[in-house]
């Protein structure tokens, strides 16, 4: 089947090896000069929003789906005209706006951290009344790795929080102390079949994860969480992986946000599962069932952020794993992966201990075995 991906960055290019796999065509859609999808298909250079480059994609393929989701939903619309389009672009309008993604998480129960739209400074006035200070004040649209977004630690940030983002659509949120993030992937077919890989705990750093690992062994919480992934794919008749990510507060289990697309709290899933997020998304999207996403051992992952490790090269152990994504480095950028896998917590947990201290340098306290 040929299979049209909007967007060639590295979630593009995880797609494309898993659809290569099974057997499919993938071609691109990408304004970047070198996009790392580039080895795994033809990468059409043009804008995600040309008229004109969106129909020669829609007439090189036989579905479309998208890997951010900063696409333009009316465009997707008028493709889903004339062959499939998944994940469907009413799921990506909702996830689009912070605002609709919490009324969607409330018509369907799912709990949530108090929130308010925030149109004018008095509306953010009246939001400390509601949610008392610290809140954080969101942009509604477009935020991602901790963009768009300002504490409010007092009324005297009320001012300085509406000059740094007002002129947009805000929604102020309650600051939630939790003790720990989680997310749960989930995939779901044409026919309504779906699977869900094990609960991954994550942990980040100014706004971007930076470390990974599966499985969380919280039965009580993973339970509540394949509840709400799969209340939230039949609701939006879904097709393909989406990927809901939590705070765990105490017993409560609270929604902050989901995306419409694979993961990269889900990369551990390559080597530690027995089918990664991308191949069962690309059989998804293609008609298929999903196949097993369970994690047989235990697995982890860490982000490389700003430059990659050298050191890399000289590590021959069967349970590390480099994924690198051909990108120019720069400061704040995803440039690739190291994946880990162990047959117990405790050797996972000291895998990435040692690598995060010997490879990434990170700062990061070590996470508890679990």
């Amino acid at each position: 089947m040929r299979i049209g991906i909007i967007g060639a960055g590295q979630l593009g290019q995880m797609l494309g090896e898993a659809a290569q796999d099974l057997g499919h065509q993938c071609h691109f859609l990408d304004p970047a000069d070198k996009p790392p999808a580039a080895s795994a298909g033809k990468v059409l250079r043009a804008a995600f929003d040309d008229v004109g480059a969106l129909a020669q994609l829609a007439a090189q393929s036989d579905v479309i789906t998208y890997e951010f989701e900063n696409v333009a939903v009316d465009a997707l619309r008028k493709l889903a005209t004339t062959l499939p389009v998944y994940p469907p672009p009413e799921a990506l309008r909702v996830a689009q706006d912070r605002l609709s993604e919490k009324q969607l998480f409330e018509r369907l129960d799912i709990p949530l951290p108090r929130y308010q739209p925030v149109n004018s400074l008095a509306d953010l006035s009246r939001a400390a009344t509601r949610l008392n200070y610290p809140f954080i004040l969101k942009t509604r649209r477009f935020g991602y790795d901790g963009k768009g977004q300002f504490v409010v630690h007092g009324a005297s940030d009320n001012q300085i929080a509406w000059d740094a983002l007002g002129g947009h659509p805000l929604i102020a949120e309650e600051l939630i102390a939790f003790d720990f993030e989680v997310s749960i992937i989930g995939v779901r077919s044409p026919k309504g079949a779906i699977a869900s890989w094990p609960l991954t705990r994550n942990e980040h750093v100014d706004g971007i994860l930076r470390r990974s690992r599966a499985p969380e062994s919280a039965p009580d919480i993973t339970t509540k969480a394949e509840c709400y992934m799969q209340s939230m794919l039949r609701a939006l008749d879904y097709v393909g992986v989406l990927a809901l990510e939590l705070f765990v507060e105490g017993e409560r289990l609270l929604a902050n946000e989901f995306a419409p697309r694979v993961h990269n709290s889900g990369h551990w899933t390559i080597e530690g599962s027995t089918t990664s997020q991308f191949h069962n998304h690309i059989l998804a999207i293609t008609g298929k069932e999903p196949q097993a996403a369970d994690c047989p051992g235990f697995a982890g992952m860490l982000n490389l952020i700003g430059s990659m490790p050298e050191e890399m090269g000289e590590i021959r152990d069967p349970r590390v794993a480099l994924h690198d994504y051909g990108k120019q480095a720069r400061a704040g950028r995803k440039l690739g992966h190291i994946t880990v896998t162990a047959r117990s917590a405790e050797e996972r947990d000291e895998l990435l201990a040692e690598l995060e201290k010997t490879v990434t340098q990170s700062t990061l306290p070590p996470g508890p075995s679990t």
